[in-house]
């Protein structure tokens, strides 16, 4: 995992002018948790950031701090929705040697078979591992997997020194047939009978009298 210096500056002011004012002079209002201590808010520069944060699970070394350099990882990140640029940065102080539990991505790896179709239901798996040790990704071989197989998150392979905190049956990757036209058709006209709507039907015998209008007589006899 790499490790990437960055100044880290003390922040005074709070709320969201004087986040505003940080963003503006091309840096990002961050806040520094762990270990016990009170959070600490920090502006971190923009651009070393963005760069940094390309990297999954980053290991940050925040310098310029009161009391001396800290390691840390990137807890929760907010992007604006349109630019995607950094807004504001969780970050968690941690130690070398320290056990950290953090989400991994999968990268799924290996030629899959003919007429094989890859249902990927995890994304990522929980490890725990070294603060200064963790991977940037874990990968998933699919290679002569045969259709029908599947590969859970037990039987993927970890770096060394870490540990599966994912429940080992659920479902990495399941490998499926290709479809027939058959049964797609089939689960078509399933799906359109269960979303068409259900309409009564009353016989002609069963079907309620009309009422007589107003002033008019029910009895045949009376005409």
């Amino acid at each position: 995992m790499p490790e990437v210096s960055i100044s880290a500056e003390p922040r005074l002011e709070f709320g969201k002018g004087a986040a505003r004012r940080v963003r503006r002079g091309h840096k990002v209002p961050a806040v520094l948790y762990g270990h016990g201590t009170p959070p600490r808010h920090v502006s971190l520069p923009g651009h070393e950031l963005m760069r940094a944060l390309k990297s999954a699970n980053v290991l940050l070394r925040l310098e310029g701090l009161e009391g001396g350099a800290e390691l840390a990882l990137p807890k929760a990140v907010q992007r604006d929705a349109v630019s995607g640029a950094v807004e504001h940065v969780d970050l968690i102080l941690v130690r070398r040697g320290e056990q950290v539990t953090i989400e991994v991505p999968l990268i799924v790896t290996g030629a899959l078979i003919p007429d094989g179709f890859l249902d990927q239901q995890l994304v990522s798996l929980s490890i725990s591992a070294e603060a200064t040790h963790i991977p940037q990704s874990i990968e998933v071989s699919i290679q002569d997997l045969a259709i029908g197989q599947t590969v859970h998150a037990g039987q993927v392979k970890l770096p060394e020194g870490s540990t599966l905190q994912t429940d080992p049956e659920a479902v990495v990757v399941h490998i499926t047939g290709a479809q027939s036209i058959a049964q797609f058709e089939s689960e078509l006209a399933e799906a359109e009978s269960e979303l068409a709507p259900a309409v009564a039907v009353v016989a002609p015998d069963e079907a309620e009298p009309a009422e007589p209008a107003a002033g008019e007589s029910t009895d045949s006899a009376a005409e």
